[in-house]
């Protein structure tokens, strides 16, 4: 690639990193793997920075980052750090045509605690016609994608030496 001029190599590049996102959908097939985090959405530096745990915003970093990395399975529509707030488009899962999922996430508090952290699930399915219905998600959807936000917030923590 040395003898390459300069106009071949971002082509190049481009088609590279296309092709290296090829690898990234995940085993859809295992429901149980779509919160695994991939560390894409953002970059390396989500805002938790070397010992800090709170964000500019007043936002725990962790809980922030948890939610990041274990929302990042799905489309994120917007993603305010300061301001504590994760709103994701809607998700279809392969197996499931006729239904799909939108999270919202809101981080409260500095503090890295189950209260700090509110989220709501919003389900549609689609009717015969074609046309999307509000449903209402599993009553334990949303208690699940919080616990593992928490998990992964609480393992950020530890890996950056702030276990307690």
């Amino acid at each position: 690639m040395c003898n390459m001029p300069r106009y071949a190599v971002l082509p190049l590049v481009a088609l590279l990193a296309v092709g290296g996102l090829a690898g990234c959908g995940g085993d859809k097939r295992n429901p149980s793997s779509l919160a695994v985090p991939r560390n894409h959405l953002l970059g390396v530096d989500r805002g938790a920075q070397g010992g800090d745990d709170q964000l500019r915003g007043g936002v725990n970093a962790y809980l922030w980052r948890g939610a990041i990395d274990t929302l990042s399975f799905m489309p994120m529509a917007s993603a305010d750090a300061q301001g504590g707030v994760i709103l994701t488009d809607w998700y279809q899962p392969a197996g499931a045509q006729d239904e799909r999922f939108k999270i919202a996430a809101y981080i409260l508090d500095r503090r890295l605690r189950s209260d700090a952290l509110r989220l709501s699930v919003f389900r549609q399915t689609r009717l015969n016609g074609g046309e999307w219905q509000d449903a209402p998600a599993a009553p334990n959807t949303a208690s699940d994608i919080t616990a593992r936000i928490l998990e992964r917030a609480r393992q950020l923590r530890a890996e950056n030496g702030g276990g307690k």
